[in-house]
C-alpha cells in the first residue's frame, strides 16, 4: 500500500502529478459511497481505468454515441446473461458492431472515467503499489499532464455551467425562439424534446445515457442563447430518512444493529443502517463488507419474492394520473422503460443505475400501486 487520503486534502490533479513525477506503477483507487474507480499506471503513464458506476458502463456509452439503441443493448445483454461473455465481444462476434467502433468507445470510456474524478470534491483514495491492470483491460498510454490539463478545463467549465443550470433537480422550459433552431445536431434535438416534456436535468442525463458534464454543457449553451430557461426545481424526497431517527448513534452500535437486521432477514433496513455508518466512517471495512452482503441478500429476496427476472411489469396508472405521484428522476426513467414487453432483467440491463437500486425503485413503484405484474 502506498499513499492514501481524501480528495478534500489532496485533489486529483496533485495526485496524478505526484504519480507522474515519481514514475509510479500501480493502481490508484477512489471510493465515493457505492462508486469505486481505479486508474492504472506504469512508470508514471496512465494505461487504463475502471469503474463500477453503471453510467460509465460500455453499453451506456455505446447508446450515447449512437452506436446502439436500447433495444439492441437489451438483446446483447440477454446473450450475455446466458453466455457470460463480455459485452464488447458479443457485439463484435454477432456483427452488431465492428471491432473498431467498440475499441474507440472503450478508449473514450477509459478517459471519461478519469475526467469525471475532477468533478468529485469528496472521496477516499489509496495507491496500491505495483498492482497490474486486469488482463482484459483495454490499455491506453496517456501522459498525466495531458489528462490534468483536460481535467482542470472540465472543472472550470463545470463551475461555469452551474451558474445557469444550478442542479440536477432543475426543470427547464423552452424559450420563445427555440423553433428557429431546429436545424441542429441530434443531441440538441433530443434535449429540446426532453425539455418540452418537463424533464429534470437528471432525467435528461439518464435518457441521453450521457454524463452530466456533457448534458450541462448543452443546456448551458441553450440557456445562454435564450433558447431555454430554468423554470423551477423538482422537490427533494425525504424517503431516505425512513427510520433513521430510531437508529443508535455510535458506529459499533450501528454495526450491531445492522448485523441484527440481517439476521432478521431485513436487508433493506440493514442497508440504511450501514449507509449511516459509512457517512461517519467512509473507510470502515466492516461496514463495506456488510453493505455488500446486505445488497446481495436484498437482490435475492426481491427476485425471489416479488420481482422475478423474467416477469413482465406493466404500468397501472395513466400518464395523467402519474402527475399526482411525486416520482424521483431515477424512478421516472425506470418507469418510462416499462412497455408491457420487456421483463425485469431486460429493463434493468438498460438502466444507468446499480441493480440493487433499480430493484428497490421497482419495488417502491409496486408498493405504491404504480406498476403491477400479471398473475
Amino acid at each position: 500500500m502506498g499513499i492514501q487520503g481524501n480528495l478534500s486534502t489532496m485533489n486529483v490533479a496533485d495526485l496524478l502529478q505526484f504519480l507522474a513525477v515519481g514514475r509510479k506503477t500501480g493502481m490508484l483507487k477512489f471510493d465515493r459511497g457505492e462508486i469505486v474507480k481505479q486508474i492504472y499506471f506504469e512508470k508514471g503513464l496512465i494505461v487504463g481505468s475502471n469503474s463500477n458506476d453503471p453510467k460509465e458502463y460500455l453499453g451506456q456509452l455505446l447508446i450515447h454515441y449512437g452506436k446502439l439503441d436500447e433495444a439492441q443493448l437489451k438483446a446483447a445483454m440477454q446473450i450475455q446473461r446466458a453466455s457470460g461473455e463480455r459485452l464488447g465481444e458479443i457485439l463484435i462476434s454477432s456483427k452488431v458492431l465492428p471491432e473498431a467502433d467498440v475499441m474507440e468507445i472503450l478508449r473514450i470510456r477509459t478517459l471519461d472515467i478519469i475526467y469525471d474524478l475532477f468533478l468529485w470534491d469528496e472521496a477516499q483514495f489509496e495507491l496500491h503499489d505495483n498492482q497490474s491492470p486486469p488482463a482484459d483491460l483495454i490499455q491506453i498510454e496517456v501522459k498525466p499532464t495531458n489528462v490534468i490539463m483536460d481535467g482542470i478545463y472540465r472543472l472550470d467549465e463545470w463551475k461555469r455551467y452551474r451558474t445557469l443550470v444550478p442542479s440536477d433537480r432543475a426543470i427547464l422550459e423552452l424559450g420563445p425562439g427555440w423553433t428557429a433552431s431546429l436545424n441542429v445536431d441530434k443531441d440538441v434535438r433530443q434535449i429540446f424534446y426532453f425539455v418540452e416534456k418537463r424533464m429534470s436535468v437528471a432525467e435528461i442525463c439518464y435518457n441521453m445515457h450521457a454524463s452530466p458534464f456533457h448534458v450541462y454543457g448543452q443546456l448551458y449553451d441553450l440557456v445562454s442563447k435564450g433558447l431555454a430557461r430554468v423554470a423551477g426545481e423538482v422537490p427533494e424526497s425525504f424517503n431516505a430518512a425512513k427510520d433513521l431517527a430510531d437508529l443508535p448513534e455510535t458506529v459499533p452500535e450501528l454495526l450491531i444493529a445492522a448485523r441484527l437486521q440481517l439476521k432478521e432477514n431485513d436487508p433493506e433496513s440493514a442497508i440504511l443502517t450501514i449507509q449511516n455508518v459509512l457517512q461517519k466512517e467512509p473507510k470502515n471495512f466492516d461496514a463495506q463488507t456488510l453493505l455488500r452482503t446486505a445488497e446481495e441478500n436484498l437482490i435475492k429476496r426481491l427476485y425471489a419474492a416479488l420481482l422475478l427476472p423474467n416477469a413482465v411489469p406493466r404500468v397501472l396508472i395513466t400518464a395523467d394520473g402519474l402527475t399526482s405521484h411525486q416520482l424521483e428522476p431515477q424512478e421516472g426513467f425506470l418507469l418510462s422503460r416499462i412497455n408491457d414487453e420487456w421483463d425485469v432483467k431486460s429493463i434493468l440491463s438498460i438502466c444507468p443505475f446499480r441493480e440493487v437500486d433499480s430493484l428497490r425503485m421497482m419495488k417502491a413503484l409496486l408498493d405504491r400501486g404504480i406498476i403491477g405484474f400479471d398473475q
